[in-house]
């Protein structure tokens, strides 16, 4: 139900074309001028100007100005043509709280993928440009990801609609005010920017601010705080005429900005009737039901008869609903809104679709999750149980060599310490399947110039691959916390091909796990040196979350190892060597949820015991692996790196064919932890193409 005023305001066709939308009651153009002198050049010029800038917000919506200007582009649309809000109801009242003359000054919008939002937003930035200009913000989780905005979406918005396209000038005209990330318009200026851009968030005032997807914004700009509040900052001179649109897809309970928002306004939800019986309610996942195996048959069941609803009725359900609050907002200017897939229009997202959808993300916690986000539009509770050491020990492994097959390349992991600095060397194949395959701990700490000669030589190590090949550390990530000056010292004198200097960030970036690198001063030999330092920042948080999962993977079964079937993507294999203190630490911290001052829940990572270097060192690890990125290789590059390594992609072997595989007499026994021991063969070096560029 929308709450504008409710006065109609006839528009003429002249008005429409030209912006001026007044009702009867606003004062005309002769009564804004009564008195005035007329008799000096440039007079009219300014009147107009004056005219403009006294003239009260039209009495106009969104919906209604979307219904009458807006056009859809075959770039940026699947259904291209006239724009109707009758396709989407549940937008209608959110678009018409963007309005100037509605009270709400936060508007935060928790939903499914693929709902329009980002159409309703797009609306908004139109009718602005249109009917209600001023200075305008609009934040994307990257600069990147705005450039793209700009192109798809922004530029056939403007290009196709008659009534944006006559007030912002085309790119290629001289002196337009029209760039990739600036539009011009008569009385204001949209600015598009990334959440990881601080400059942008700080370019100028803001009446409007548009934040798209603000799950995705990382943890930080350029390190100078929280995007939102940088963007929201932005408001300030404009007091209640301000408006700020918070949209996203949620992440993780807890976490989520998105949730957080909705959580602390009214949080309206999208009421609809039963065609059987009339009784409204808001659609909710657990009343999906379907036959089992046969998502195709997926009915919703209604709550207050219990029948099942077609959903061919869905059309006439969505024309029906209406928005009702189900809490008290702590402000009242604060309005929420959320919405699952389940009001997806007929020929968007089905109901079938959806169930199978759900069906096909069982048996995985990382596709589980997306479901959640995207189709429910709901946080997901991230599980954070440490696994049980000695479940660990019991699945301890007798490596046929260092490397087993399936390990690609290496990374070490280097946390320092006081008086040691502690490694862990890890190897990594396909789908981030994991073998610990060295712990060395350096005597010594950061103080002792031998120590680090000794981590100096690490770097020119190689370990035994079981096709005969030695393999090197591609990529060593080192922790900064402890005496940085001495890390970033090292770290230049090696190079930052194979050293990555990196630092740990608290809380979870779902956007992106490891940012940079960034240019940091430096103190070498007392000297101090500017942009000295190339410095990676990691989230702790979400790679602890990764490890913990991949450690509560189910191994396979004896009949699954008959068959040579392979491990699931993520598997962790630990050594039989590695003693019980090292499986202490990599299970030492636990996911807990704590409340900050202001009473927000959120998930934290806390140690259940003192010593954690292994847990840390698999972090950095990891982190070294996906700063190579091995999170973002394709098909072809696994296959090369496959072929460098002799490792060929080849179905199981048969059973006869067992015996015929057996090591040779005089290959190398397992290594123990520490220097690898000198095959009797002369071996080939192995250097994954990263490693020569």
């Amino acid at each position: 139900m929308s709450e504008r005023n409710s006065t109609p305001s006839p528009i003429s066709g002249s008005a429409s074309d030209n912006g001026d939308d007044r009702t009867d009651t606003d004062p005309t153009e002769d009564q804004l001028t009564d008195g005035l002198d007329l008799g000096f050049d440039g007079a009219e010029d300014i009147l107009r100007s004056w005219r403009r800038g006294m003239r009260p917000d039209p009495d106009l919506t969104v919906s209604e100005w979307a219904d009458d200007h807006r056009w859809l582009s075959s770039r940026a649309s699947a259904e291209p043509g006239r724009y109707r809000t009758a396709r989407t109801p549940y937008l209608r009242e959110i678009m018409d709280a963007l309005s100037p003359r509605h009270p709400a000054q936060r508007i935060s919008f928790m939903k499914a993928a693929q709902v329009g939002a980002t159409e309703a937003g797009n609306n908004w930035i139109g009718f602005v440009i249109h009917h209600a200009p001023g200075p305008m913000l609009a934040v994307l989780p990257t600069v990147e990801m705005a450039k793209r905005s700009s192109r798809g979406r922004l530029d056939p918005l403007i290009e196709d609609s008659p009534a944006l396209k006559e007030r912002v000038q085309p790119a290629r005209s001289r002196d337009a005010g029209n760039s990739m990330l600036s539009k011009e318009f008569p009385g204001g200026i949209l600015v598009l920017t990334g959440a990881n851009s601080a400059t942008g968030l700080r370019s100028m005032p803001a009446r409007y601010i548009f934040l798209d997807e603000v799950d995705a914004y990382p943890a930080s700009a350029d390190e100078e705080g929280d995007p939102v509040t940088l963007a929201e900052a932005r408001t300030t001179t404009f007091s209640h005429r301000r408006k700020v649109f918070m949209v996203s897809t949620p992440t993780i309970r807890g976490l989520s900005r998105i949730e957080r928002e909705y959580e602390a306004s009214d949080q309206r939800r999208f009421f609809v009737p039963c065609p059987h019986c009339g009784a409204m309610q808001w659609l909710q996942f657990e009343r999906l039901r379907w036959d089992k195996g046969r998502p195709d048959s997926a009915a919703y069941h209604c709550e207050g008869c219990e029948q099942p609803i077609a959903e061919h009725h869905k059309t006439q359900m969505l024309e029906g609903g209406e928005w009702r609050p189900t809490a008290v907002a702590g402000d009242p200017h604060s309005i929420g809104f959320h919405l699952s897939a389940l009001y997806s229009p007929l020929g968007w997202k089905s109901w079938a679709q959806i169930a199978q959808d759900w069906l096909t993300a069982q048996g995985s916690e990382e596709t589980l999750r997306a479901a959640r986000n995207t189709l429910l539009g709901e946080t997901w509770v991230e599980s954070g149980d440490a696994p049980e050491w000695q479940r660990l020990a019991d699945r301890r492994e007798a490596f046929g060599t260092q490397i087993p097959e399936g390990g690609l390349f290496l990374t070490a992991g280097v946390d320092v310490q006081k008086d040691r600095i502690e490694v862990d060397v890890w190897a990594w194949g396909r789908g981030l399947e994991s073998w610990l395959i060295d712990h060395i701990v350096i005597p010594g700490g950061p103080d002792d110039p031998q120590c680090w000669d000794k981590l100096t030589a690490l770097l020119g190590r190689t370990w035994a691959h079981s096709n005969g090949a030695v393999m090197p550390v591609a990529k060593l990530a080192i922790d900064t916390g402890y005496e940085a000056a001495a890390v970033y010292a090292w770290a230049r004198a090696q190079g930052f091909e194979q050293v990555s200097p990196i630092k740990g960030l608290e809380g979870f970036n779902r956007a992106t796990p490891v940012s940079g690198p960034t240019f940091v001063d430096a103190t070498i030999g007392g000297r101090r040196l500017r942009r000295g330092a190339r410095l990676w920042s990691i989230a702790t948080a979400t790679f602890k979350t990764e490890t913990y999962r991949f450690l509560r993977l189910e191994r396979p079964s004896d009949e699954d190892r008959a068959l040579d079937l392979p491990d699931a993507p993520g598997t962790v294999h630990l050594p039989d060597w590695i003693d019980t203190e090292w499986l202490k630490q990599l299970v030492a911290e636990q996911l807990v949820t704590v409340r900050n001052k202001r009473g927000y829940a959120h998930p934290e990572w806390q140690k259940m015991r003192e010593r954690n270097e292994a847990l840390d060192c698999r972090v950095y690890a990891r982190a070294a692996a996906w700063i190579l990125g091995a999170d973002r290789w394709d098909e072809a590059t696994w296959r090369r790196l496959e072929e460098q390594a002799g490792v060929e992609t080849r179905p199981p072997l048969a059973p006869a064919a067992v015996d015929s595989a057996a090591p040779e007499p005089d290959a190398p026994q397992p290594a123990r932890a520490g220097t690898p021991t000198t095959p009797r063969r002369k071996r080939r070096a192995y250097t994954p193409n990263f490693m020569r560029d």
